[in-house]
């Protein structure tokens, strides 16, 4: 049993942490660090926790836990860690963008490994800290890597995503507000979206000579979460070639599977899955690649990095099933 905290508490990917490790097998929750919520019950802001936990927030932290997931706003986590040491046995799991990139993945006498276990996978095993990817980036990079692990990608990239209104956490904007966002439907930051730096680094990895364009279009949907993605590459191979490419790249990989049926999102919200399907269409492939933005974009993938990192059963505490209905 390892003991883990948690800090900044109160956001859409902090809840659903304490939800997942409360049932894991293998975690105890030390503390769930809050300023603005401390000594407030965590049911009451984590309202699907009622009758689960009694614990409270916290404005102390445990220097000495096990592991320590920062659910910080992006940017904010380098200052944390600069103002808060914790002992050189505790590892850090970050959540934010602030440590994903090759340039910032050393921060003081931290060092950070990127945390996409279907590429990473040994390196996580060893790391002492994870930069659990983004949630868009999780999904395009999912429907790209075995394109780029054959060195495949020799053309422009083509996305369009869209993801729930959760993948905007808690912050009220004009853009979140109910009455804006039902029966509605945009598109925003094109071809500029933040993830598409972690994107071009893992295509470069696996495929030193790439530097084809992405142009990747991400949508806002009047939907509470998920991730839906449709990618397009010329590729001058046979569907079936293509299919046997992608199952033999994924062959081991827990959560993620390819489907010779059409996929949607009902299929993934709720679990740590990422489900894709081809489709060939003259030179062009498509891929359509689907996640739960809070799960696998998120904290799901998070807790999977904590079970490589600590020798779990990698699905350990993440054998979900659809909210299908």
């Amino acid at each position: 049993m390892i003991e883990v905290g948690i800090i900044g508490g109160a956001g859409y990917t902090a809840g659903e942490l304490i939800r997942l490790l409360i049932h894991h097998g293998k975690v105890n929750i030390n503390f769930v660090y809050s300023t603005s919520n401390a000594e407030n019950k965590i049911s009451a802001v984590h309202q699907d926790l009622i009758g689960t936990t009694e614990m409270s927030f916290t404005s102390t932290i445990n220097t000495e836990v096990d592991l320590v997931f920062l659910c910080l706003g992006h940017g904010n986590s380098k200052a944390f860690l600069a103002a808060h040491k914790f002992s050189a046995n505790t590892k850090i799991i970050d959540l934010s963008n602030d440590f994903r990139l090759k340039d910032d993945q050393k921060f003081e006498e931290l060092s950070f490994v990127y945390g996409l276990p279907e590429l990473q996978k040994e390196a996580i095993k060893k790391a002492q800290n994870i930069a659990n990817p983004g949630c868009f980036a999780t999904a395009l990079q999912l429907a790209l890597l075995p394109l780029a692990h054959h060195r495949l990608l020799q053309n422009d990239v083509h996305i369009n995503a869209v993801t729930g209104a959760t993948g905007a956490g808690t912050s009220l904007s004009k853009t979140t507000h109910f009455a804006w966002r039902d029966n509605n439907f945009s598109y925003y930051k094109p071809f500029t979206h933040q993830h598409l730096g972690e994107i071009h680094q893992t295509m470069q990895q696996l495929q030193n000579d790439f530097n084809a364009e992405i142009n990747f279009m991400p949508n806002r949907g009047n939907f509470s979460r998920g991730i839906f993605a449709t990618v397009y590459t010329k590729f001058e191979g046979s569907l079936e070639e293509a299919e046997i490419l992608y199952k033999d790249f994924y062959k081991d990989a827990a959560f993620t599977f390819v489907s010779t049926q059409q996929v949607h999102l009902k299929q993934v919200v709720n679990t740590n899955k990422c489900l894709l399907h081809l489709h060939k269409h003259e030179n062009k492939l498509l891929i359509t690649s689907s996640i739960d933005n809070l799960l696998k974009g998120a904290s799901g993938q998070a807790i999977q990095n904590m079970n490589l990192m600590f020798g779990f059963e990698e699905t350990e505490g993440l054998q979900l099933k659809a909210t299908f209905f």
